[in-house]
């Protein structure tokens, strides 16, 4: 079991870190054991996994807790993750992601631990919001689901020398059901970055500005005051 001290959990700006770090941000604890047997399966043509500029990649991931290996939590879960990379002669890349993910708890089981619950939002997912801001809600803040789908498209182009820009359209959301997803309830964000080429991969910069924002979200404990996000990373968004 861990825990985090009872004061804390009136700081609204450390929530993320919670999630981050397994907690459920609402209690403060991690309790149970969880033991789980995982196999995965990738396939990949792209050759450069920062910064990839044709080719496919296709992984698969499963994995059982509980009733194989004892533990607290009993739950099965599969994902989903596809790229493409299409260019467009030497200067543009047409690139293209979906993610589909279930948690389905078996039969008698209530839960899944929180630090395996979906959330989507971020420098890599539906970048008009902030990260783990996008799922169920429980009193305005994001409590993580065990349904997902999201899917991005963007342009890529060389602008010139090692500075590229990018425009981007995303899509997705988190439902608390894992057979629940509805493509009526998806979360759409559109923007646009750029990119510096360095020795460890591109620098990058992208603005996101939400479509359809999430009603009743809270930020930080208050109301959402604006409907787009400055991202920051090294790296492709994928």
């Amino acid at each position: 079991m861990s825990t985090i001290e009872p004061e804390a959990l009136g700081v609204p700006s450390l929530r993320n870190g919670f999630i981050a770090l397994g907690l459920n941000p609402d209690t403060g604890e991690q309790r149970g054991t969880l033991n789980a047997i995982g196999a995965g399966f990738q396939w990949s043509t792209t050759g450069n996994a920062l910064d990839a500029a044709k080719g496919y990649q296709l992984t698969l991931h499963a994995e059982q807790a509980g009733r194989i290996v004892p533990g607290s939590f009993r739950y099965f879960s599969t994902t989903l993750d596809a790229r493409d990379y299409l260019p467009f002669g030497e200067r543009f890349i047409w690139a293209n992601r979906l993610q589909l993910g279930t948690i389905v708890p078996d039969n008698g089981a209530t839960d899944v631990p929180f630090g395996r619950r979906y959330f989507l939002g971020g420098s890599s997912s539906l970048r008009g919001w902030g990260i783990y801001e996008v799922g169920p809600l429980s009193g305005g803040l994001p409590v993580g689901g065990h349904g997902m789908l999201a899917f991005t498209s963007e342009m890529r182009a060389q602008v010139r020398g090692k500075l590229g820009a990018v425009l981007f359209l995303d899509a997705g959301n988190v439902w608390a059901d894992p057979w629940g997803i509805e493509g009526r309830d998806l979360r759409y964000s559109v923007g646009s970055g750029l990119r510096y080429q360095t020795p460890v991969g591109p620098l990058r910069f992208d603005f996101g500005y939400q479509l359809n924002p999430e009603p009743g979200l809270l930020v930080d404990g208050e109301p959402q005051q604006r409907q787009w996000r400055v991202h920051f990373s090294i790296g492709q968004a994928f």
